[in-house]
């Protein structure tokens, strides 16, 4: 038997009548049970003319009285019949200056009322006039809170997506700026803007961001970080490979490099791709104090990093395996303070680890006049107690201490998270298998980031591959003046290839 196949037809969008009352019934039973919207009719002798329609708390209430409701009635107070009315260009009644739109089809006056805008509905046409009244509450331009800087520009990102795009357009005053906009989430419907450089960044980079954007099918999109796990290449990996900031000097030295700029609409957290490993240990301070000083502060920086992830492993594995390579007067005093421990020095570590990184959340959770000192009084007891008690030697509680102070040197900071948790993995191959666990972890762990390339940018550049002329700020910072700002996977013509997007 053939099998039967049904093509479906396309939806006709619903336009609007010219029955004012029935457009108006059509809003009220779309907007069923939503108390803020508003509801402002214009009467002339007992005939409704217009109705205006409005969210409460998103749209400027005076304005709307003295712009577009006193307006309207003086307007059809002139008119001695609606026929009248009908004939004049609705449009040229309202103050010049004022954003009016007009629009056709219900769908449309209902994402425009979502929006903040007034609808303004007339009796006997078949459109609706929008004006563009949007006033909600945001709160000012402040300090970045997550990117402390000491001479940098104290101003930051916030909720709303164009204080953010104004951000941008304030430090680059050029029309090579461009400034795309789409619409994500198929109930919030949240704006979301593609910035970058003409001429800078590569046309390839645009369009694959473009497309895996496209791409995104959810019901919301809350927030930048509902993005950035749909777009990235793998997503198993624990190393980040979308740099997030909430700094518009830090998003514009982006774009400069030919990187593109991901905005997204209620979060003050923007997204750049492509992320490099090394952009991740990059902090603004860098570029804001003196070359020499800059590098040295980076070397201190590169070294705590490294400290973080191995540190701990280490000591595990010396006083465990590798007790000959420890001077002998070290080897006696470990020795003293793990005198009646109980516990292994891995399984030590890894309750020391645990209990750390519990302090740093319930810090991170608590208000913020009692979060820091209850981490720092519940560090220094349990600390006190834990030795006390011959759980854990001192040692291991010195070693823990400074791997937790290491571990904020990290400029970005899911970059120290994914070290955070690499730690521990690398605690449980020390201890099985000694120095040996070690450098197969990290063999591993290399490969893996070489094998990195997120929107076609190799994660190690300009290491791996080696570029000569982009070492001048990797592990020094060069003077400006001899600096080259572009990378060469960005600016120049080289073909990227962009890998398969991880589902």
């Amino acid at each position: 038997m053939k099998q039967q196949t049904t093509i479906s037809k396309r939806e006709e969008p619903e336009m609007l009548s010219p029955d004012l009352a029935f457009n108006i019934e059509r809003m009220k039973l779309e907007f069923l049970n939503c108390s803020d919207i508003m509801y402002r009719n214009c009467s002339i002798s007992g005939l409704d003319r217009a109705t205006l329609i409005y969210v409460d708390g998103m749209c400027d209430v005076q304005a709307v009285d003295e712009f577009v409701l006193q307006p309207l009635f003086e307007h059809f107070r002139s008119s001695s019949r609606v026929d009248e009315a009908r004939k004049v260009e609705l449009k040229d009644i309202f103050i010049p200056s004022l954003k009016i739109s007009m629009a056709y089809e219900t769908q449309q006056v209902i994402q425009a009322i979502l929006r903040g805008e007034t609808a303004v509905f007339t009796e006997g046409n078949a459109f609706v006039l929008l004006a563009d009244l949007v006033k909600m509450e945001k709160r000012a331009i402040e300090e970045a809170t997550s990117e402390k800087v000491v001479r940098g520009p104290r101003d930051a990102f916030m909720e709303s997506l164009r204080t953010n795009t104004s951000l941008l357009r304030r430090r680059i005053r050029s029309s090579s700026l461009k400034l795309e906009n789409m619409k994500l989430g198929r109930l919030t419907e949240t704006e979301v803007v593609i910035a970058y450089l003409e001429g800078v960044v590569k046309e390839d980079l645009v369009k694959e961001v473009r497309s895996r954007l496209q791409k995104i099918e959810l019901d919301g999109i809350i927030h930048s970080s509902n993005i950035e796990e749909y777009i990235e290449d793998n997503v198993f990996s624990p190393f980040p490979q979308i740099q997030n900031t909430e700094r518009p000097d830090v998003a514009v030295s982006s774009l400069l490099e030919g990187k593109v700029v991901i905005i997204t609409d209620n979060t003050p957290f923007v997204l750049i791709v492509p992320m490099t490993y090394w952009s991740g240990l990059q902090a603004v301070d860098d570029y804001t104090d003196r070359y020499i000083y800059a590098t040295f502060v980076r070397w201190i920086r590169y070294t705590f990093v490294h400290i973080s992830l191995l540190l701990p492993s280490l000591y595990v594995a010396l006083t465990t395996y590798h007790l000959q390579v420890i001077p002998t007067p070290l080897v006696v005093s470990i020795a003293s303070a793990r005198e009646g421990v109980p516990l292994p020095a891995v399984i030590e570590a890894l309750i020391m680890e645990f209990i750390f990184e519990g302090l740093r959340e319930a810090g991170i959770r608590l208000p913020q006049q009692v979060g820091p000192a209850v981490s720092i009084a519940g560090a220094l007891v349990i600390g006190q107690a834990v030795v006390a008690a011959g759980i854990i030697s001192t040692p291991m509680v010195i070693i823990v201490s400074l791997t937790g102070i290491a571990s904020f040197a990290f400029p970005v900071y899911n970059l120290g998270t994914a070290y955070r948790m690499l730690r521990f993995p690398l605690l449980v191959a020390a201890g099985v298998l000694g120095f040996y666990g070690i450098v197969l972890f990290l063999i591993a762990l290399s490969v893996h980031m070489v094998t990195l390339r997120p929107f076609g940018v190799p994660y190690m550049a300009p290491y791996a591959p080696m570029s000569i002329r982009n070492l001048s700020d990797v592990l020094v910072r060069a003077p400006k003046s001899k600096m080259r700002w572009l990378l060469p996977w960005l600016a120049q013509g080289r073909t990227a290839r962009f890998p398969k997007q991880t589902k």
